[in-house]
C-alpha cells in the first residue's frame, strides 16, 4: 500500500470515526491552508471561476468564491468519507433533488434516463440516493494510479449501492454495458462537464471553447431514453440537485449522427453552464478546462478529481 493509498484510507476511517462537527472543521481547516498556500490546483479553480462569473467581479470577491470553492470541495471529500456509515434514512434525507418524480416515471416506466452532471456537489450523495430509494444505477469511473485507490474506490461505490464499469479494461466495452442498462430501465448518471479522453465534443462554454464527453448524448440517440442535465450544489444541512428536461433529442431527419450528438452536445453544456453560475462556489473543476488554457501540472489534483468519475 502506498502513501496515496494510505491517505484515503485514513481518510474513510478518521471521517467516520469521529464526530461530524470535529471532522468537518478539520477538513474546512485544511481548505483554509489550501486556500492560503495558492497552490496549482486553486490557482487553477480561481482561473475557471474567473471564466464562470466574468470580468465584473472584483478581486477581493473572487477570492472569498475561490475560498468558498474550496471549502465545498472539502465538505464533499469529508461527506463521501463518511457515507459508508450512514443509515438508509440518513442517506434519504442527506440529499434533496427537485425532479425526482421524473427520474421515478422514467423507472418505473422501464425505459431507464440518462443524467449528465456536473463535478459539483456531492454526486456520490446522489447516487447513494438513487440507490436507497430503490432505482438501479450504473455508472462509469476512470481507472485510477496506483490500482489499490481504483478498487477501493469501486469498493466504496458499490457499497452504497451502484454498479460501477471502468471506463476501459472491463469484460465488456463500458458503452455497450450502459445501452443495456438504459434499456433494462436504469438510472445512468455520468459526469459531462470535462473530456477525459482528448476524443470529446467541442461545444462553446462560458463563451470558450473545451471538449466534453459524448457518451451522455450516444446514449440518449441509441436508446430513446430520456436526457436530463443536473445542477448540482451543496444548502447548509443537505447536497441538493435539480434536472432539467428531458432534452429534445434531434432525430435522423436534423443530419448524420455526429452532428446530432455535437447538438445534442452543446445542450448538455449550456443547461450545465446555467446551473454552474447558479452556484459556482459549489463547482469543483481544479483542473485545466477549456483549450485555450496552457500549462501542465494537473497530477497535483488529479487522483481526487479522477476519483469522482
Amino acid at each position: 500500500m502506498n502513501l496515496t493509498e494510505l491517505g484515503y484510507v485514513a481518510g474513510w476511517r478518521l471521517a467516520r470515526a469521529l464526530p461530524r462537527p470535529v471532522v468537518a472543521a478539520a477538513f474546512q481547516a485544511g481548505a483554509d491552508r489550501a486556500y492560503r498556500r495558492a497552490g496549482g490546483g486553486t490557482s487553477r479553480l480561481r482561473a475557471n471561476l474567473r471564466r464562470v462569473v466574468g470580468p465584473e467581479m472584483s478581486e477581493v470577491e473572487l477570492d472569498d468564491l475561490v475560498k468558498s470553492g474550496l471549502r465545498s470541495y472539502a465538505r464533499y471529500w469529508m461527506e463521501a468519507f463518511r457515507l459508508p456509515s450512514l443509515s438508509r434514512e440518513q442517506i434519504l434525507g442527506g440529499f434533496r433533488l427537485d425532479g425526482a418524480e421524473l427520474l421515478a416515471a422514467d423507472v418505473a416506466a422501464g425505459r431507464g434516463a440518462v443524467v449528465a452532471l456536473p463535478h459539483a456537489g456531492n454526486w456520490d450523495a446522489a447516487g447513494a440516493w438513487v440507490a436507497a430509494t430503490g432505482w438501479p444505477i450504473t455508472t462509469v469511473m476512470e481507472r485510477l494510479k496506483p490500482e489499490g485507490v481504483y478498487e477501493r474506490f469501486i469498493a466504496f461505490r458499490k457499497g452504497l449501492g451502484m454498479e460501477i464499469l471502468p471506463t476501459h479494461g472491463g469484460p465488456r466495452p463500458a458503452f455497450d454495458v450502459l445501452l443495456d442498462r438504459v434499456r433494462a430501465g436504469a438510472v445512468v448518471p455520468l459526469l459531462a462537464d470535462r473530456d477525459l479522453s482528448a476524443r470529446g465534443v467541442e461545444v462553446d462554454f462560458f463563451g470558450a471553447k473545451t471538449r466534453m464527453p459524448a457518451g451522455p448524448a450516444l446514449l440518449a440517440l441509441h436508446t430513446g431514453a430520456p436526457l436530463y442535465v443536473a445542477s448540482m450544489w451543496y444548502e447548509p444541512d443537505a447536497a441538493c440537485a435539480s434536472l432539467a428536461g428531458p432534452l429534445p433529442v434531434p432525430g435522423p431527419e436534423v443530419g448524420p449522427l455526429d452532428q446530432r450528438v455535437r447538438s445534442l452536445t452543446q445542450m448538455i453544456a449550456d443547461r450545465l453552464a446555467a446551473g454552474i453560475a447558479d452556484n459556482p462556489q459549489d463547482w469543483h473543476m481544479l483542473q485545466r478546462m477549456w483549450l485555450d488554457q496552457r500549462g501542465s501540472g494537473d497530477a497535483a489534483t488529479s487522483a481526487p478529481a479522477s476519483g469522482r468519475s
